[in-house]
């Protein structure tokens, strides 16, 4: 009986020592939401309920009535309880909901919740019943709320860039393209926090030579677990005929299902909505003047073509960017195009004019320098001869001076030989 009885009392011990504990709670709140961190006890009388963080009071409540009617305790509470805000970080944003004290209720609300309200707090309640202690342990997060993926010509040469905002924890950005390349990819991602600690995630990934028709593709994930988000982009150019009908192409990637189907076009200053189509409902919304220009397949959509026909096109209003975007829950995919519709045949475009002047001009530009350079030819060809012809006229000079040189030495040899001709007849006489 003694080993019985002894057992008996540790397990009443036991019993006691643990029937006012509660497992630890966890609570994952969002940034600038209201946080619920859950406090239930046995009701009693006189409660004063405590809640610390970090062991440090954050708020109080005390409650003196001991009036457990509820309509009642709507009315004594303004008389008989009293709140106290002990840490300024969470003053006048926290609250409880006093008629719910009776019915052993001491849930704190959070309000505008902020990564600093991370940590571990604990409510303790003491009631005429007894004493009551929880903790509850906070993480806050502020969770991926869409993807943004452009093609940029920003840094000289085409990328794209993956932009996600305002997030807590810093996710993590992978890339991809489909079909799937050989070439690796080699992104720059940068990772900016706020004040507030939210980080702002610039991943960028140069465009790949000679694969125009690639899909890239961006996915964001974060270290708390949530769903994974997809984002990804294809850019293409196609070329028409003003009059004759266009086929502009659409497709979803295979992991889409059952998309929400979104037409917009830009002719570079305004953005005008086309249609919408709904893959489950089958429901489709045209935008006048184009439901007189644009017709869909809805029997394709959910099979992942969203391709539209532009009827009738003219080069003035139907020229510019057209983008579709399929869409589900954590994934868009986008297909933009540049669509360029052509004057009919035989009729120019003031656009298309100057592309024959510039030949012309080409042309007159080449005959000139044709014409310089014969007249070049030519200066320099009589430069030539004239340089040839010199030395000839410079050897007849010595000629003639060289002649009358020896016809003057020959008259002089004349007359000497006379002259003592006539001294020597002299002489004789």
């Amino acid at each position: 009986m003694s080993l019985i009885h002894t057992w008996a009392c540790f397990l009443l011990w036991v019993s006691l020592a643990t029937q006012d504990k509660t497992p630890d709670v966890a609570v994952t709140c969002f940034v600038s939401k209201e946080c619920v961190l859950p406090c239930s006890f046995t009701p009693g009388s006189k409660e004063t309920v405590e809640w610390f963080r970090q062991d440090v009071v954050v708020y109080k409540y005390e409650r003196d009535n001991d009036d457990d009617d509820d309509d009642d305790d709507d009315d004594d509470d303004d008389d008989s309880s009293e709140e106290h805000y002990r840490h300024e970080q969470i003053a006048g944003r926290a609250s409880i909901f006093p008629h719910l004290i009776s019915r052993g209720n001491a849930t704190l609300i959070l309000r505008g919740s902020g990564l600093k309200d991370r940590g571990t707090y604990r409510c303790h309640v003491s009631t005429s019943k007894g004493e009551h202690n929880a903790k509850v342990i906070v993480k806050v997060e502020a969770p991926i709320q869409g993807l943004s993926l452009e093609l940029t010509r920003l840094s000289g040469y085409e990328e794209m860039k993956c932009t996600v905002r305002n997030v807590f924890p810093a996710p993590r950005v992978t890339w991809a393209t489909e079909p799937p390349t050989f070439e690796d990819l080699r992104p720059i991602t940068r990772m900016l926090a706020d004040k507030q600690g939210l980080y702002t995630v610039d991943s960028r990934l140069k465009r790949l030579n000679g694969q125009p028709d690639l899909i890239y593709i961006c996915k964001v994930t974060t270290s708390y677990g949530g769903p994974t988000w997809t984002t990804s982009l294809r850019e293409r150019e196609i070329r028409g005929t003003q009059g004759k009908d266009l086929t502009i192409p659409c497709y979803a990637p295979p992991y889409l299902n059952d998309p929400f189907l979104h037409w917009s076009f830009s002719n570079g200053e305004d953005l005008s909505h086309i249609l919408t189509f709904d893959s489950r409902s089958g429901h489709s919304v045209f935008s006048p003047p184009w439901n007189n220009h644009v017709e869909l397949d809805g029997f394709r959509v959910p099979f992942g073509d969203g391709s539209l026909r532009l009827m009738d096109p003219k080069h003035s209003e139907h020229t510019g960017s057209y983008s579709c975007v399929f869409s589900v829950p954590y994934n868009t995919h986008t297909e933009r195009t540049d669509v360029t519709i052509d004057g009919p045949v035989g009729e120019r475009s003031t656009s298309e004019a100057p592309s024959y002047w510039w030949i012309v001009g080409l042309v007159i530009a080449a005959l000139v320098l044709v014409m310089a350079g014969m007249l070049a030819y030519l200066k320099m060809r009589g430069s030539t001869s004239k340089a040839r012809n010199d030395p000839e006229e410079v050897t007849e000079l010595h000629l003639v001076k060289d002649s009358a040189a020896d016809r003057n030495l020959n008259e002089s040899s004349c007359l000497t030989t006379g002259g003592t001709n006539g001294q020597s007849g002299t002489q004789l006489t």
